[in-house]
């Protein structure tokens, strides 16, 4: 059976079209595949080279807790750390409510909400880079410390024409 000539592909039979197309749909298929896992790769480098290469919040600089070294200990004083940078994150929360318009007020409570399950988020997937190991609860309270303490501050640049 002759392929009609309308079609633009020449003198061709119904089975050589068949195999044609079967061919184009591998190199596609292929091509595909291969942009796939570029892109893939490209992502994975992108969060490798984004990554600190030590065990991100826990030894950071300024982390409260960096000089201690026993895992219990590293735990205990994390968590007060934590607690600390909440009820510091909580008071100027407090502090830019009162200071806001209903609207305004209103904002802040539906991106502090958001932040929160980013923040927990963010610290669970932290924690699960040790999952099975002792370092996965302090790495989460690191996390969670480090980001509370961050928010804090951003509250007060974000709003600070309201705090004058």
């Amino acid at each position: 059976m002759q392929v009609p000539e309308k079609w633009g592909l020449g003198k061709m039979t119904v089975g050589g079209a068949a195999r044609r197309m079967k061919s184009a749909n591998r190199v596609f298929h292929s091509e595909w595949i291969g942009m796939l896992r570029l892109l893939l790769l490209l992502m994975v480098a992108v969060l490798a080279a984004n990554s600190p290469a030590r065990a991100q919040h826990m030894n950071e600089k300024d982390s409260p807790c960096a000089k201690v070294v026993v895992t219990v200990e590293v735990a205990n004083c994390l968590a007060k750390a934590r607690d600390v940078a909440d009820a510091q994150l909580n008071a100027a929360y407090k502090n830019l409510r009162g200071k806001l318009d209903a609207a305004d007020g209103q904002r802040l409570v539906s991106t502090q909400r958001l932040w929160i399950q980013y923040r927990d988020a963010n610290c669970a997937a932290e924690r699960d880079l040790y999952a099975g190991g002792t370092a996965s609860a302090p790495a989460y309270l690191a996390c969670v410390e480090t980001m509370t303490r961050g928010r804090t501050g951003e509250l007060a640049v974000t709003y600070a024409v309201k705090l004058k």
